[in-house]
C-alpha cells in the first residue's frame, strides 16, 4: 500500500513526467518486493523471564534489554551475544493488544518498582 501511495505522491509532485513515471513505477515495484520479503520473515519467539535472568530471542541471549513505549508502539533494544545492537518494533499490526499487555507485564516483573536513593536522606 505504501508503494502505491509513494507512486501517487511522485506523480502529484512537480517532477517532470520523464522522471516521475519511472520513479513511480520503481516505488510500486519496490513496495511489492518489500511486502513479499517481510511476509516471508520468520516469527521470532521472545522469552522474558522475571528477575535478573537473561531474556532470549529464538534461543539467543538478549543482553541489556530495554523496551520503550510510545502509545501502542513497543521498541525493543538489546545487544546480541556478539555485542551488536539489535532492534525490534512492535506495531499494532504485528503485536496484538494481548501480546503488548504480556510484554508490559513481563518487563514490569524485571524492573524494580523504584530506584533506590544514592545518598542518605
Amino acid at each position: 500500500m505504501l508503494g502505491a501511495l509513494a507512486a501517487v505522491a511522485v506523480i502529484a509532485s512537480e517532477l517532470p513526467s520523464p522522471a516521475s513515471v519511472p520513479l513511480a513505477c520503481a516505488a510500486i515495484v519496490y513496495g511489492e518486493w518489500l511486502a513479499r520479503h517481510e511476509s516471508r520473515r520468520a516469527v521470532s519467539e521472545i522469552v522474558i523471564p522475571p528477575g535478573e535472568a537473561i531474556a532470549t530471542i529464538n534461543g539467543s541471549p538478549m543482553q541489556d534489554l530495554h523496551v520503550q513505549w510510545r502509545g501502542p508502539l513497543a521498541f525493543l533494544h538489546w545487544c546480541d551475544d556478539e555485542g551488536r545492537h539489535r532492534y525490534l518494533q512492535g506495531w499494532p499490526d504485528n503485536l496484538p493488544q494481548a501480546e503488548r499487555r504480556e510484554l508490559r507485564l513481563a518487563m514490569a516483573a524485571r524492573a524494580p518498582a523504584h530506584v533506590p536513593r544514592s545518598v542518605a536522606p
